[in-house]
């Protein structure tokens, strides 16, 4: 508050000047003061700056005066009276209607935060950020009540996620504190979804989508290339899908782990060319599927130059682009939407394709088959299935759809295949029908969920469109007769028939067409009748169905122009989006919805039927004798006691005297705006819970309310019983987003709430509203987290459909990109890119998983993949100590260039290689050192013995060695030396052998000479020939062995016969077995035979060299070693 300033006065006083300074609240220049004092006198100057601060705190001032200039009046009067007329009247606390009195208890801090109410208290913690919300919980009790409820959660999620309040721009009025604060319709991420589980990891997975980090990537088991990881490492990878021409179909399956990767199945619908491709393998496509052996197709524009299609101009036939479908488990299917088109099938088994069996048909009026020609049919529609549940459902019957220009359906099987027993050919022909005959079936949708339990509750699952408006519907499943092996095609054409026979195709009488007014009654039939195949279950006989086979033959006749001069609305560029998920707990609530997209003078506008099941009960009270219900006894005996079973939640509980009444419940889409838009794409959210019935929904079989779960298999059966699709955080919305040519985007929850009364259309306004900077949509993707868009301009950005962030979270792919810029200078450049745009963006693919942030998307004839980390999401779900601090994003952080395959990038992926060696080393060291002390004992010394304590103690064990080796040497010597060192050389007359040489006296000759310890390297030779003798052992039982020698002389004359040794006593004999032992006499045989050999080689050589005279053999001398006779060559003869 400003001073109360005080009236100026100027008369004398004797107050001492204040030496304070002057305050904050003190006005005016004070360093002008102080130089105006300068000039006047000291005590005036003193006066005037005493009273102007003293007044300003206590007196007032008078009404501002006006300043004469005549008056001359010093500076400092001057300055006081500017401050003065420019400070306003103060009011005194009187005028107020309260004053603020401070409180008696609580002097300095007011109320505390604890004395609030609790929904006072909860909104200030709605404000709080997921942390800090979830550690409010430790505060106190309270706040942990308060916090750990739901609905602080609910509100925080609501602030943060405005959704519809994004749209409003009064943010501060009470209409929109009450939009704000009402409940957000999502489709839940998890399957155990609460409001906190729901905030906390949605926020996490958008932020980890913003960061953009790569995720985490395992290579296969198999050894690849060094460079097949590289683009693994980046979160974005670009390829080419090797099809020349603009892609404008995608499917696939992103696989659940590293041992299924993503596998993408791409196709142009302008060629009727596809190809498939792996992004986790690097390459550029997979194989040669596809693009091998290209078929050539007709197209409309080219045999018809100059005709107007959809049907429009002349009216006489019927022609479009061509149309085509891909499945990435079975292959894609192409229509010539051109008279006398075909329908042409190429099974992702195999590599050649074919045409799909459309003859024509001869008329059976009997049977219900009507003519057909193929001349003016063209193929206005196709489908192919794209998961294995339809397939197993239908038992193989639908695998593909196909509708005509003439308004028949046709349906063909997909070959053999092990989701259904029943064995087809590639193509064979299934079943057909007539639904509306002359008019074209412009789009054909299938329920690829169909399971058992969506059968048992009679949910539809089929619905076709034609060009009038009409919507049919199928319920039931078709029954094929029996047919014969190796039918013909006439037959299994004629077996179609008869299979769509049994059942039959609803219609949405909403839809029916309407006949345009004809007073004159010029038409010649009814505008707004057209008669359609009929089934078994109507009970025709074989009159009324010829009849009507004869009705149909004459429609069939009729030419497009006839049906717009008849009817209104014919427009064959309608879309058709259907959500068979939705449920409103009676077994149904399937939404269908049908887009006018606004292309020609029409306005575009979207409308949605809802299915809906009305139970009425009969009233039994008007009937004049009501009948009485028999009381039935036991059969035991005892009372009857009706038993009771909790019903299951899912299952309707109908009185039995109720019959059913199916409505369809009207609303209007507005995209809340003035100017005319015009729709060029459309998508609804494809995540795995949102194309989930309640019947098939885990969250409402685990909370214990079902007789057939279990409390203890429930992780959340202490939680409150989910009884209602209300209860389920995001009340299992479903969006739908279209792209218009204005460059915007329009999201609306297609299960919001109907109108209660049958005639009257509500209207559903969106709930967020995107404005991009392409030009046009192009293409459009959407789960339950983020919708990703592509523009003609090649933009492809994420969103976040709750408007969070009003901002794109991330741009995909930039239209400024180089890449971008070469494509577009391709097109232009090539003579096959004229009327083409290879820079737009054709379709997207997104992971059914909303927490895997992995996708695809088409550039021209490229293809843009991408996966992103959700490590925020799974620090959520897991260990949470372990991933807290994070350092991705520092320069200093080691992971952060471990994404890039150059520079330091590559310098890290050689430090992380030598490392790895390194340890590996590591634990080889380790694992010799542990075999080393177990053989050796190397570390008993412990480990702080150094080399030179090893070494000493292993010296002291070699010499412990030795001297053992040695001890047991000279034992064992000494036990031989009764053997071994009396063994003699006989003299020449004879050489004695014999086991037992210890026989002989101690006073022989000393001529006799021992065997040396030392053995030649001769005889050492001669021991081991000896011992591989295969003669057999001597035994020692027996006498010495019978060995005689003969010596011959150089001339040969005369030849000397040794004698054989006698054999030794048998005293000496048992005491030599008893000393020795088998192996040692083998061997001392052994050393003898050896040692009689080289003596008798001696002798022969001493006397080849001197031979005796007179022709007379010398005997060898018992001494006659000498250093050359050793019989290692040859002597002189002279």
């Amino acid at each position: 508050m400003q001073p109360e300033p005080a009236q100026a006065s100027h008369p004398a006083t004797t107050d001492p000047p204040s030496s304070c300074a002057p305050n904050s609240t003190q006005h005016g220049l004070h360093r002008l003061d102080e130089n105006v004092s300068g000039y006047l006198p000291n005590g005036d100057s003193r006066d005037r700056g005493r009273h102007a601060t003293t007044g300003a705190s206590s007196g007032s001032l008078p009404p501002p005066r006006e300043l004469s200039s005549g008056n001359s009046a010093s500076p400092v009067d001057r300055i006081r009276d500017y401050e003065s007329a420019s400070t306003p009247s103060p009011r005194k606390p009187g005028d107020f209607g309260f004053v603020v009195v401070p409180s008696s208890k609580r002097d300095i801090y007011g109320q505390g935060l604890e004395e609030f109410p609790n929904e006072v208290l909860t909104h200030i913690l709605s404000h709080l950020p997921p942390p800090s919300l979830s550690s409010m919980s430790l505060v106190s009790r309270r706040f942990h009540s308060l916090v750990t409820t739901p609905h602080a959660w609910r509100i925080a999620f609501s602030r943060y996620f405005p959704g519809p309040a994004s749209l409003r721009d009064d943010n501060d009025t009470e209409e929109y504190e009450h939009v704000l604060s009402q409940r957000r319709t999502f489709s839940r991420l998890t399957t155990l979804a609460s409001w906190r589980n729901e905030y906390i990891l949605r926020t996490r997975l958008l932020r980890s989508l913003s960061r953009g980090k790569p995720a985490d990537f395992t290579p296969p088991h198999h050894n690849g290339p060094r460079q097949q990881s590289t683009h693994n490492a980046s979160a974005v990878f670009t390829y080419s899908s090797m099809c020349i021409y603009p892609i404008t179909h995608i499917d696939g399956t992103f696989g659940s782990s590293n041992s299924k990767p993503p596998m993408f199945i791409h196709g142009a619908a302008e060629q009727g060319v596809a190809s498939m491709s792996d992004p986790a393998s690097g390459k550029t496509g997979t194989g040669s599927w596809g693009v091998s052996f290209p078929q050539m197709f007709k197209h409309f524009s080219d045999i018809f130059p100059g005709e107007a299609e959809w049907g429009l101009g002349p009216g006489e036939m019927v022609g479009m682009p061509n149309v085509m479908d891909v499945g990435q488990p079975y292959g894609m299917v192409y229509g010539e939407a051109c008279p006398q088109g075909r329908a042409y099938f190429l099974s992702s088994s195999e590599k050649h394709g074919r045409f799909l069996p459309i003859a024509d048909t001869a008329s059976h009026p009997y049977l219900g088959i009507p003519a057909l020609s193929t001349i003016g049919t063209s193929i206005c529609s196709v489908w192919i299935a794209k998961s294995p549940q339809i397939l197993k459902t239908t038992d193989g019957l639908f695998g593909i759809l196909c509708g005509s220009s003439l308004g028949t359906v046709t349906a063909y099987a997909l070959g053999p295949n092990p989701s259904y027993d029943q064995r087809f050919e590639r193509g064979q022909v299934t079943a057909k029908w007539v639904l509306c005959p002359g008019v074209p079936i412009i789009a054909i949708s299938v329920d690829e969920n169909y399971s058992s339990k969506r059968r048992a509750q009679h949910r539809i699952w089929a619905v076709v469109l034609n060009a009038l408006g009409e919507i049919f519907y199928l319920v039931d499943i078709p029954v094929q007769p029996e047919i014969q092996p190796k039918a013909s095609p006439e037959e299994l054409d004629r077996m179609a028939w008869l299979t769509g026979r049994s059942v039959r195709w609803e219609l949405i009488e909403s839809t029916r067409r309407v006949a345009r007014p004809d007073p004159f009654n010029k038409l010649l039939v009814d505008g707004s009748y057209s008669p359609r195949s009929s089934s078994n279950s109507m009970g025709l006989d074989q009159e009324q169905i010829a009849a009507e086979t004869k009705e149909i033959e004459t429609y069939l006749a009729l030419k497009p122009k006839h049906f717009r001069k008849a009817c209104d609305g014919w427009n064959m560029r309608r879309r058709l989006e259907v959500d068979f998920a939705s449920d409103d707990n009676h077994n149904a609530g399937e939404s269908i919805i049908v887009m006018d997209c606004g292309l020609d003078e029409d306005r575009a506008s979207i409308r949605r039927f809802m299915r809906q099941k009305v139970y009425a009960t009969a009233d039994y009270s008007h009937e004049s004798f009501p009948s009485i219900q028999p009381y039935q006894s036991s059969i035991f005996g005892g009372p009857t006691h009706d038993s009771f079973t909790p019903p299951s939640r899912a299952s309707d509980q109908l009185p039995d005297n109720s019959s059913i009444t199916i409505e369809w419940h009207v609303s209007d889409f507005i995209f809340d705006q003035q100017k005319s838009l015009k729709i060029t794409t459309s998508a609804m959210d494809i995540s795995s819970f949102a194309q989930l019935i309640v019947a098939e929904d885990p969250l409402f079989g685990m909370c214990g309310d079902s007789t057939t779960s279990s409390q203890l298999s429930s992780p959340i059966s202490q939680m409150s019983q989910v009884s209602s699709p209300a209860d389920v955080p995001g009340n299992r919305a479903r969006y739908m987003a279209v792209g218009t040519s204005t460059g915007s985007i329009f999201v609306w929850d297609i299960r919001a709430a109907v109108s209660q009364a049958l005639n009257i259309v509500n209207t559903i306004s969106p709930i967020r509203i995107i404005h991009t900077d392409s030009p046009q949509v192009s293409c459009l993707g959407l789960t339950s987290l983020y919708l990703v868009h592509g523009g003609n301009d090649g933009l492809v950005q994420a969103w976040d459909p709750l408007a969070s962030s009003t901002q794109p979270i991330r741009t995909l792919n930039s239209r400024f990109s180089s890449r971008a810029r070469r494509r577009l200078v391709q097109a232009e450049a090539s003579a096959l890119g004229v009327g083409h745009n290879y820079f737009a963006a054709g379709a997207i693919c997104l992971d059914p998983d909303p927490t895997a942030l992995r996708g695809i998307v088409s550039l021209g004839s490229h293809l843009r993949y991408w996966s992103y980390s959700s490590s925020a999401a799974d620090q959520y779900k897991s260990n949470k100590r372990r991933l807290r601090h994070s350092q991705r994003g520092t320069n200093t952080s080691p992971n952060t260039h471990r994404f890039i395959s150059t520079g330091r990038g590559a310098l890290q992926d050689y430090i992380a290689t030598e490392q790895y060696e390194l340890e590996r080393q590591k634990k080889d060291d380790e694992k010799e050192r542990a075999l080393l002390s177990g053989r050796f004992g190397v570390d008993l010394l412990g480990p702080d013995a150094s080399e030179e304590d090893l070494l000493a103690y292993a010296q002291l064990l070699s010499e412990e060695s030795y001297t053992s080796d040695d001890r047991k040497r000279r034992g064992s010597q000494s036990s031989g030396s009764g053997s071994s060192s009396s063994e003699t050389v006989a003299p020449p007359t004879g050489i004695e052998k014999s086991h037992a040489a210890s026989t002989v006296p101690p006073s022989s000759p000393p001529v006799l000479h021992t065997v040396d310890e030392e053995l030649d390297p001769d005889i050492a030779e001669a021991i081991r020939l000896s011992l591989l003798d295969d003669s057999p052992s001597p035994s020692p039982s027996t006498s010495g062995p019978d060995v005689q020698f003969q010596f011959r002389d150089v001339s040969g004359s005369s030849s000397d016969t040794f004698p054989p040794a006698p054999a030794p006593a048998a005293s000496s004999m048992a005491e030599s077995s008893a000393r020795q032992n088998a192996d040692d006499l083998e061997l001392e045989f052994a050393l003898q035979l050896s040692l009689a050999e080289e003596d008798i080689r001696q002798s022969s050589s001493v006397a080849e060299e001197f031979p005796a005279l007179g022709g007379e053999s010398s005997a060898c001398s018992p001494g006659g070693r000498r250093g050359g006779a050793k019989g290692k060559g040859k002597a002189r003869v002279s």
